[in-house]
């Protein structure tokens, strides 16, 4: 199965500039976005083959998931039912037989680290929510976790300590999920590769001197270590400030 995830950062806006092109091109099996930026009815795309499944934020034009799938799942849930956390559209979970699909807009912690307690929490209840999931079958999740994990994993570790997204707090909880038994499956392949980012500030150029941060992912539970095939990051697909991220598995 080849498995796309993609914060657009505005879907409307990243259709205008070339999403759909690269949705047909690459014919994933599973296609998750972040950062939708919609309420209900304000985009009608017309995806072929694929089931749509949404949430929305309650807030306008803010956050948002969404997955178009080729096969149908068995049962679909939005949120983490958690009330404190289930009212900006960041969690999509589908069922199938042999594994959950989950996609995941973590809360950035933004600056001056204002939300940063609150992201805390997100963290302790996200974990105990994919734990709950693995109780009964592997789970992939995907999204923009807001964090880069390492120092490897942005350009400039030393001036953005301690700067929302690579706080010690937040890599420490990537470091749990690790810990958990999730596997980070880019550095599963590639454990040592550089300069390979998803996400680029539209400041300064940033994305042409590639000063960039790896902050979208594809994390998977032990069990399916020995189906995975490959990880990219598709650092040539314009049209958002992040680029796509794929993972390949046999399922």
């Amino acid at each position: 199965m080849k498995l796309i995830s993609w914060n657009v950062n505005g879907l409307r806006a990243c259709v205008q500039k070339g999403f759909l092109d690269f949705f047909r091109e690459i014919d994933a099996d599973i296609f998750c976005i972040q950062e939708s930026k919609l309420q209900e009815g304000q985009i009608e795309l017309e995806l072929d083959g694929y089931h749509q499944y949404w949430n929305y934020a309650e807030k306008k034009g803010y956050s948002g998931t969404a997955i178009f799938t080729k096969k149908e799942p068995l049962a679909v849930a939005y949120g983490i039912g958690v009330e404190e956390h289930d009212h900006e559209g960041r969690v999509i979970t589908l069922k199938f037989a042999d594994f959950y699909m989950v996609t995941v807009y973590t809360p950035n912690s933004q600056d001056g680290l204002a939300r940063l307690d609150y992201r805390m929490k997100w963290e302790d209840a996200f974990l105990a929510y994919l734990k709950k999931l693995e109780e009964k079958k592997p789970v992939i999740f995907c999204g923009d976790l807001n964090v880069a994990h390492q120092e490897i994993d942005l350009k400039n570790p030393k001036t953005n300590h301690k700067n929302a997204g690579f706080t010690d707090e937040e890599r420490a909880k990537f470091t749990q999920l690790v810990e958990n038994g999730f596997i980070d499956t880019f550095r599963f392949f590639y454990p040592e590769a550089e300069g390979v980012y998803s996400w680029w500030s539209y400041r300064m150029k940033a994305r042409e001197r590639n000063a960039g941060w790896r902050i979208d992912y594809f994390c998977v539970s032990e069990a399916l270590k020995d189906r995975l095939q490959d990880a990219k990051i598709h650092t040539e697909v314009m049209g958002s400030d992040h680029c796509p991220v794929e993972l390949t598995v046999e399922l």
